[in-house]
């Protein structure tokens, strides 16, 4: 059973939480960010995820969020930013900040719980990846360039979590590939549009419909490329490639507040912004290469 930390200065807003998750998951509370803070400080590995309040007293939400994301025992932990503050400012602040989901009160207690189970099946997939990656590091590391193919979502999440394996921050390198790939299968080979996995993933049958269509005979069998190499400037580049006619993928760069509240949408502004050094859609949108430096800011 995970085990979640849940931060809200209200006690009504904790009771509230209490009874909406205690069936499904172990749970902890803090009234504050301060308090918050000494406890994740106190068991740094014993959260599996955080939700947390905005707007609070001693210590506001976004101050611990931007703690979480600094320290690189809490990284890969998800936190879920709940709050009365919604504004487009202030959702996209705490999605920039590194917030895996920001729900505007009041909210479904549905909604809340079908955000926590993916928060957690998705920290669970990227640390299982991790180590299937560790055990080829050696010889990635004598890789200058190779070239791979893949059709599914587990071929995504196998390759993606592998080759991060490569780069100093494996983390986050992980989860930006992943991303485009991701993007790559389901909407550039498969044809699964914006809305269409909207509507999917409301309905709990996105899974499904990926693997339906890789049923199918005809778009089933499309393959997507990624080719990777060693730039002479100390920078792995990554290109990947799908068979599909491109999208409008101008819009997708940057966190877009009116999007902020949509089930999904936020990944490549995400890899754009946290996992690489560049990344850059050519033609229509079916061809994007990133790079990423291979040496951290200060080493020589």
């Amino acid at each position: 059973m995970a085990k979640l930390l849940v931060v809200d200065d209200e006690p009504i807003n904790l009771e509230i939480i209490g009874h909406c998750l205690e069936d499904e998951h172990q749970l902890d509370f803090a009234e504050d960010g301060l308090e918050a803070w000494s406890k994740l400080e106190a068991a740094p590995h014993a959260y599996d995820g955080v939700i947390l309040d905005r707007m609070m007293p001693r210590m506001d939400g976004m101050e611990v969020l931007r703690r979480l994301k600094a320290d690189r025992r809490f990284r890969d932990v998800p936190v879920i930013m709940q709050s009365a503050a919604d504004s487009s400012e202030q959702v996209a602040e705490g999605l920039a900040a590194g917030a895996w989901y920001y729900l505007a009160k009041p909210y479904a207690p549905k909604a809340l719980r079908s955000i926590v189970i993916a928060a957690l099946d998705d920290r669970r997939t990227r640390k299982d990846l991790a180590r299937i990656g560790d055990r080829l590091q050696t010889v990635l590391q004598l890789t200058n360039q190779a070239q791979f193919r893949f059709r599914t979502l587990d071929d995504v999440a196998i390759l993606s979590a592998t080759l991060a394996q490569m780069c100093p921050n494996p983390e986050t390198v992980a989860m930006g590939l992943s991303e485009l790939m991701l993007n790559a299968v389901e909407h550039g080979n498969l044809g699964i549009n914006y809305a269409e996995k909207g509507r999917l993933i409301e309905d709990g049958l996105w899974q499904d419909e990926v693997e339906r269509r890789l049923a199918d005979a005809t778009i089933g069998a499309r393959y997507a490329s990624l080719e990777l190499r060693r730039d002479p400037d100390a920078h792995l580049c990554f290109v990947i490639r799908d068979q599909g006619p491109g999208f409008d993928w101008q819009r997708y760069l940057d966190l877009d507040p009116a999007r902020a509240f949509d089930s999904h949408g936020r990944g490549i502004a995400m890899a754009r912004h946290l996992a690489f050094a560049s990344l850059d859609y050519q033609g229509s949108g079916n061809t994007v290469r990133v790079r990423v430096a291979l040496m951290q800011c200060g080493e020589e």
